[in-house]
């Protein structure tokens, strides 16, 4: 076909029009999707900005609460002194739980005296320390029924407890934005046992945001210290409850343990606290813990779906998490305070409150009896070298036990290198760290805690390279680094449990080839520096291991760090020399005159037998000072 000029000129004229139009519409479609684009992101940062200020406002009103109850308690204080101003407060803080049930049983105190006294001692640690989220005022009001409860074992105790255990029309927040202005519809569990009991909650305690973590600081409250160095952490998650006690502002109190939670804190801010044995479901033979399991399966196995001391009311962060158990426990200034509370908790009150809890009274006879044991000692798990302090803890606790008759033994801990990433930390973060950021969304991150959650944010394939690059130079690290990423499905998530299953048997079984009764063992400490915690996940082999494995295990005070061990502290390697080694040491310097413990530990259900060791160590160590 062919076209004239005068054709090809038409055509060119008709077509002129349409190419405008069609680059008009270009420019129109480029411009509204801009302003679309610019409308987006406006709308984007007015609703995060809002939701801050959401927050900001939430976070305030929960401080506003807590310096109402702070002044209301100052007052309530103050107007009691004024109208007995013979109260001898300084006595009353020296006596020990024992001594003080006892005066209180026999009238030579009363309530309101011990109450009053420790409020006074608690608001003078908590203006130092920032250890209290809370004053609970109705402990003044429970003052005028407690003489209903005058046969309790903790008749007109003061007790603190940690911010996530449930007390009706408080938060339980566990530090984290999301949960504020939620108050509890009723008490937790233990509470309601310990007011039976005769005890007064009277404060709630600080912990970190999120609670996986052995420091103690949330964006709500702010960060606790150490009652012994105030350039040092409380330790965590019960880092509120370590710090209130170890600075005198109560004699007991209950706190959760995760990997450590309870024992971390008692043993940096120089007390004693127990974890019990935890809930656990699993085939068990009869021969392995005989008289304590309750439901029969076939033949001598028995399935066991049961906790030592009731869970109901104890808010976890995230809930569904099954390789690492968590356990309520008690913190106090010393053993028998300890074994006191666990008598007084496992009551039929708590066994009609909660029925997953196996009815087995706190057998005090087995608590004090005096047969000499075989005892394991550990001194290095392998995967994380202790500190001098830690190590020399050990060694001279171990004199101690063998100069009192007591055999000690080799033990160590079975493939830590293998089941610490595998088993521990893709127990904790499963889901790759999901559930616990969905829970920080809406509200400012803690300062402390920055660097563990970018860990958890960083794309899977992200830490998949990162593990494989690391592999060769630093195998602890890319290990870790793997286990961020969690299960990748429900199949691997089932295999995984199945090996935790394993891992116990394995330990139970190698237990016996020591043939030990009990154990003796490191814990973590000195106290770190603060913003270390979260910058050290290994540290924590020590205490974590026995979560997994769902055994009893207790911290006792031996001594405190020496210029000889900050001395050796400068020539620490560590187990593999990589950068979580280097920060170990600079966490722990500058530790001169901190507290020292030792971990003790014993099968499922023989948290008796676990307490009687704590027991011993501590009176041979008060023994050998005289």
């Amino acid at each position: 076909m062919i076209y004239s000029p005068r054709t090809k000129t038409k055509t060119t004229q008709n077509t002129e029009p349409f190419i405008k139009r069609v680059k008009m519409d270009n420019w129109t479609a480029a411009l509204l999707t801009g302003v679309a684009c610019i409308v987006g992101y406006l709308v984007v940062r007015v609703k995060k900005i809002n939701s801050l200020r959401q927050a900001e406002e939430k976070i305030q009103r929960a401080r506003n609460r807590r310096d109402e109850s702070l002044q209301r308690a100052e007052q309530a204080v103050l107007r009691y002194k004024q109208s007995h101003p013979t109260t001898d407060s300084a006595f009353i803080l020296t006596l020990s739980l024992s001594e003080l049930t006892q005066q209180l049983k026999e009238g030579s105190l009363t309530p309101e005296d011990v109450l009053y006294s420790y409020m006074e001692k608690t608001l003078a640690v908590n203006q130092k320390l920032n250890c209290c989220t809370e004053i609970l005022l109705e402990s003044l009001d429970q003052l005028t029924t407690v003489g209903s409860n005058k046969d309790g074992l903790l008749y007109g105790v003061p007790v603190s407890i940690k911010e996530n255990l449930a007390f009706k029309n408080h938060d339980c927040s566990c530090g984290v934005i999301i949960n504020l202005d939620q108050p509890a519809e009723k008490d937790s569990v233990l509470v309601q046992v310990l007011k039976k009991q005769g005890a007064i909650p009277f404060v709630k305690t600080n912990l970190p945001q999120g609670l996986l973590s052995c420091d103690c600081s949330n964006p709500i409250y702010g960060q606790t210290v150490n009652p012994h160095n105030p350039q040092k952490t409380s330790g965590g998650s019960t880092g509120g409850e370590g710090a209130l006690i170890g600075g005198g502002g109560s004699l007991l109190g209950i706190g959760t343990d995760l990997g450590g939670s309870i024992r971390i804190p008692a043993s940096f801010c120089g007390i004693c606290g127990f974890k019990p044995t935890a809930g656990r479901l699993r085939w068990v033979s009869f021969s392995q813990f005989p008289g304590k399991l309750l439901y029969i399966a076939e033949k001598n196995f028995y399935l066991t779906f049961c906790v030592m001391i009731s869970s109901q009311g104890v808010c976890p962060t995230y809930r569904g998490q099954k390789s690492v158990l968590s356990s309520p426990g008690p913190m106090a200034r010393d053993v028998d305070s300890l074994a006191l509370c666990m008598q007084a908790l496992l009551c039929d009150h708590m066994f009609s409150l909660d029925p997953t809890v196996p009815p087995l009274p706190f057998n005090m006879e087995r608590y004090r009896t005096t047969k000499p044991l075989r005892i394991g000692c550990l001194e290095n798990d392998g995967y994380m070298h202790p500190s001098p302090s830690m190590a020399r803890g050990v060694r001279e606790v171990k004199a101690l036990l063998e100069q009192a008759g007591h055999t000690l033994v080799p033990y160590h801990p079975l493939k830590m290198d293998e089941i610490f990433p595998e088993l521990m930390v893709k127990g904790f973060l499963a889901d790759g760290g999901t559930s616990l950021l969905t829970k920080l969304k809406g509200g400012p991150e803690d300062p402390c805690l920055k660097g563990q959650f970018h860990r958890y944010r960083l794309p899977k394939w992200y830490k998949t390279i990162h593990s494989f690059l690391l592999k060769s130079k630093s195998p602890r690290v890319s290990a870790n680094m793997r286990a961020l990423c969690g299960v990748r499905s429900v199949p691997e998530l089932w295999k995984q449990h199945a090996a935790v299953e394993d891992y116990i048997q394995e330990t139970i079984a190698h237990w016996r080839s020591c043939n030990i009764d009990v154990l003796l063992c490191p814990v973590i400490g000195p106290a770190y520096n603060l913003f270390y915690c979260s910058k050290i996940p290994t540290a924590i082999s020590y205490t974590v291991v026995y979560n997994l494995l769902n055994f009893p295990a207790g911290v006792v005070t031996v001594s405190t760090v020496t210029a000889k061990d900050e001395e050796e502290l400068k020539h620490y390697k560590g187990c593999y020399q990589d950068m979580w080694d280097k920060l170990f040491k600079e966490a722990v310097t500058g530790g001169e005159g901190l507290p020292v413990a030792v971990q003790c530990v014993a099968l499922p259900w023989q948290d008796e037998l676990c307490l009687r060791l704590m027991k011993e160590v501590e009176q041979l160590v008060k023994q050998s000072k005289k």
